[in-house]
């Protein structure tokens, strides 16, 4: 992804069976970065801000974000990131949850959400999707964090 800087991946999803299949066919895309899992809100906004090895203090990650998040919406996660003068307003959000609700994916753009997928229902579907956003990570690039001030 980021040939400057190891770029983590900061998977927020409650459901594990979710989170271990988009694991699973990120790796068989060819993706080795680091991926950071958790399965609430409040736990990834620790990371993402505070620990010494989370974004705002030690480089570029990537985000996938479920939406629907047993202590908070996705949509509150996402507005905290992407709200001007954050430092980590540039970081890359992709939404992915079985939300597939024209106003919620429209809303989820004006947030600053860079991709939405809604997640098949269907297993094989579902592996096929997260594997090709596994591609389509491999050749992405992203940005640094904002410098603060």
């Amino acid at each position: 992804m980021n040939a400057h800087q190891p770029v983590t991946i900061v998977m927020i999803e409650d459901d594990e069976g979710h989170a271990r299949l988009i694991e699973k066919n990120i790796r068989r895309a060819g993706i080795s970065n680091d991926i950071k899992h958790f399965t609430d809100g409040t736990s990834a906004l620790a990371h993402l801000y505070e620990a010494p090895d989370g974004p705002a203090l030690n480089g570029p990650a990537l985000i996938l974000l479920d939406l629907n998040l047993p202590d908070m919406s996705g949509t509150d996660i996402l507005q905290k990131i992407k709200a001007e003068g954050n430092p980590l307003r540039r970081t890359p959000v992709i939404v992915l949850t079985t939300t597939d609700d024209k106003v919620e994916i429209q809303r989820c753009y004006d947030l600053g959400a860079n991709v939405y997928i809604t997640k098949p229902v269907d297993y094989e579907n579902f592996a096929t999707a997260i594997r090709q956003l596994g591609l389509f990570l491999a050749v992405i690039q992203v940005p640094d964090i904002e410098p603060e001030g």
